[in-house]
């Protein structure tokens, strides 16, 4: 009888497949699955998207980011009640869960909502309610980091703090901004009242915009983390920086790819990043919108000729740069050790 059973992962796909993983920079509305999107489409009448699950498939790969731009736009578009935003974080919550990642910190593009007229409290019920269901399920923790764009200007930035300040739970642990990337000296207000409220400062910076970007965030809006950052890789003054005072840069390769901000995955420069010292983490960004998820993102960079042990360093290095309380920090970088050990991978300290 022919047996129809598939192999079973070995070597690097069997530690990848095992590592506990935590992803902190990936985004909420990037991450919605097709078959989500055409629930909500359905549900909403939604124009602009195609009408059929396979068109839709077709219509959701990537192919150059102006037709990215294009599919966010109208995916965000679906998302205007509770439920909507409770049935796009429990699709996103069982991706995760599939990966193996036991935590993850999720953008939120809140102020995408509030221009189009959804109360804060509508996507943050949503989520929340999501979150708990996620957390009691399947052990997967999830926290938030609302953010606006850069290149919508000061107006959006207030609007999302305020709404932040007034309406987002217990689970929210930063603040952020993304969009195209801008000088920031217009924020350096807004992200001094949000670090004083509690919640970190989460800033893209560095991925078109150049080192200066990077620098602008660290020193005008106090930047705890960086997202993208590969741009520092042209300063050296600033790579010595960010590795001296391990300031954590939250990677994500394919989505650097792209988005043009690196020609092909071949010239990556992570790998060098990590030579030169920097904590480096590994995402994925929009992973559904780029065709990739977090398992696939570390077999991405094995190709790139990082070891086994590079892997299992890149899975320590998002436990300590996370914020999950200093007993379950512990923890997983001690399943990391052991799951290490078990695939035969000298770790290391971390």
């Amino acid at each position: 009888m022919e047996n129809h059973t598939a192999p079973a992962e070995t070597g690097v796909d069997a530690l990848v497949r095992d590592l506990p993983k935590v992803e902190l920079h990936v985004h909420l509305e990037g991450s919605m699955p097709a078959e989500t999107l055409f629930d909500l489409a359905r549900r909403h009448g939604t124009e602009d998207i195609p009408d059929t699950l396979e068109k839709l498939r077709d219509w959701y790969s990537f192919t150059d980011f102006p037709h990215f731009i294009e599919v966010y736009l109208a995916s965000v578009k679906t998302l205007r009640e509770e439920e909507d935003f409770a049935l796009l974080t429990s699709a996103v919550a069982r991706r995760l869960v599939a990966q193996n990642v036991r935590y993850a910190e999720v953008h939120v593009s809140l102020y995408t909502h509030l221009m189009r007229g959804v109360p804060a409290r509508v996507v943050f019920d949503g989520i929340e309610r999501a979150r708990r269901d996620a957390e009691r399920d399947h052990g997967l923790q999830l926290r938030w980091i609302p953010d606006f764009p850069a290149d919508f200007g000061l107006e959006s930035a207030e609007a999302t703090l305020e709404a932040v300040l007034r309406d987002a739970p217990p689970s929210t642990v930063g603040f952020g901004v993304g969009g195209v990337e801008t000088p920031l000296g217009q924020y350096a207000g807004v992200f001094g009242r949000a670090r004083a409220a509690g919640l970190a400062s989460l800033p893209h910076a560095g991925e078109h915009g150049g080192p200066e970007r990077v620098r602008e965030a660290l020193d005008v809006l106090g930047a705890e983390r960086i997202g993208h950052g590969i741009d520092s890789m042209r300063d050296g003054e600033l790579v010595a920086r960010l590795a001296e005072e391990q300031i954590p840069v939250d990677v994500s390769p394919t989505s650097n790819v792209c988005t043009r901000a690196v020609d092909e995955i071949g010239d990556h420069p992570l790998p060098r990043m990590l030579d030169a010292g920097i904590l480096v983490t590994l995402n994925t960004d929009d992973p559904t919108m780029f065709g990739t998820d977090l398992n696939r993102e570390y077999r991405t960079v094995h190709g790139l000729g990082l070891g086994a042990d590079g892997l299992v360093r890149l899975a320590a290095n998002g436990v300590r740069a996370s914020y999950l309380g200093v007993a379950r920090r512990r923890a997983l970088l001690a399943e990391i050790a052991s799951v290490a050990a078990r695939h035969g991978v000298e770790a290391g300290n971390f």
